[in-house]
């Protein structure tokens, strides 16, 4: 069981237009909601006896504001010492600790805009990567602190942050300079380690990722597509010579591969096992014959806006357990669903429910 402490007014998430409009319900199926305002004392105090009775609690705020509520990880453990604290920060304990973090912010200073964009045009990824990402590390770290507190019986306190997470992303990069000595492109201007590795532009203006990224693969690509001048080429026999000879090689092949379609060629790709992929749209993803066939989408209903109680589909994390996807047991909830439900279980009776109700202390 999962539930999701919001403020009085909602998750600001809950109410994002545009390309944040996916977030909430993306992130919060499987959850109960309460609302609470932990600036009442009444809050707080309802805040502290529900997280005496969790596992784990998680916070994402900046550095000592749990305090002032009584909230953070020393007031809690004194009277809950198997509990787990998880901090979801912007930055880990430093210098930085208390800047405001954004993913944006922290793509552009921790590398990943240079590296994704041309030169000269940082451009975030086309994701919120860090955000997603921070979340999923300090539910790393919360498993950690569950497998050592079944061995010492105490709970621990643990941090992930933004920065840190996008700079362990960049890892491979700063020691791509650490290792050769030579600044790292970034990804649209890098030399390729192979030299098929490219999105081609193919017949009637379609466009399909293409790889061949070993010798072997060569001579397959070489087979399927009937091109026997070039594996014939004693010039092009291995990978380093291709690379040598890539800007011609590139260009003599999307002559060649404009004359198919991607279909014909995703076809001929699967069939002898090269790497491919379409160029797909978000959307696109909701007819994918493998997400359909494997029941890699389900139903939720939208919590809010004008789509309120409409159902929709959503993508499910991206594991088996024993063989099964992990379903939707709950929908993303309305603000509040289940305050009530929440503050009975520890012990309020509906008289005093009513009262925090009424004065704004939850809702």
């Amino acid at each position: 069981e999962v539930i999701k402490v919001e403020p009085i007014d909602g998750d600001r998430t809950r109410f994002l237009l545009g390309a944040g409009a996916g977030f909430f319900p993306m992130f919060n199926r499987n959850k109960k909601s309460i609302a609470i305002d932990l600036r009442s004392k009444d809050g707080a105090q309802a805040a502290r006896e529900l997280a005496a009775t969790a596992d784990v609690v998680l916070e994402n705020f900046k550095p000592n504001t749990m305090q002032k509520y009584g909230l953070d990880y020393a007031s809690l453990s004194k009277t809950h010492p198997r509990l787990i604290y998880v901090g979801h920060k912007g930055f880990l304990p430093g210098p930085y600790e208390h800047r405001t973090a954004l993913d944006e912010v922290v793509q552009m200073m921790g590398g990943l805009a240079y590296m994704t964009g041309r030169p000269g045009d940082p451009l975030r990824a086309g994701t919120s990567v860090n955000d997603i990402m921070g979340g999923m590390f300090g539910a790393i770290g919360t498993l950690c602190a569950l497998i050592q507190r079944g061995i010492t019986g105490k709970g621990m306190e643990v941090q992930s942050a933004l920065f840190e997470n996008n700079v362990f992303l960049m890892g491979q990069h700063m020691l791509q300079y650490a290792v050769t000595g030579k600044h790292p492109a970034p990804m649209p201007a890098r030399v390729s380690p192979w030299a098929i590795y490219d999105v081609f532009t193919v017949k009637n203006g379609e466009q399909i990722f293409l790889a061949a990224v070993s010798d072997a693969q060569w001579i397959t690509f070489c087979d399927a597509l009937g091109y026997t001048d070039l594996k014939a080429d004693r010039g092009l026999l291995t990978n380093n010579q291709r690379v040598n000879q890539r800007p011609a090689l590139l260009k003599t092949l999307g002559e060649r591969l404009a004359l198919h379609t991607a279909d014909e060629l995703a076809a001929l790709f699967e069939k002898v096992g090269l790497p491919f992929a379409p160029i797909r749209k978000p959307e696109d993803l909701y007819d994918d014959p493998h997400l359909k066939a494997t029941g890699g989408l389900a139903d939720i209903a939208l919590p809010d806006g004008e789509r309120a109680g409409q159902t929709v589909k959503t993508t499910l994390f991206p594991i088996t357990l024993e063989g099964k996807r992990l379903g939707v047991r709950m929908s993303p909830p309305k603000l509040g669903e289940h305050t009530r439900e929440l503050l009975g279980r520890i012990g309020y009776s509906s008289e005093k429910i009513d009262t925090l109700l009424s004065e704004a202390a939850v809702a």
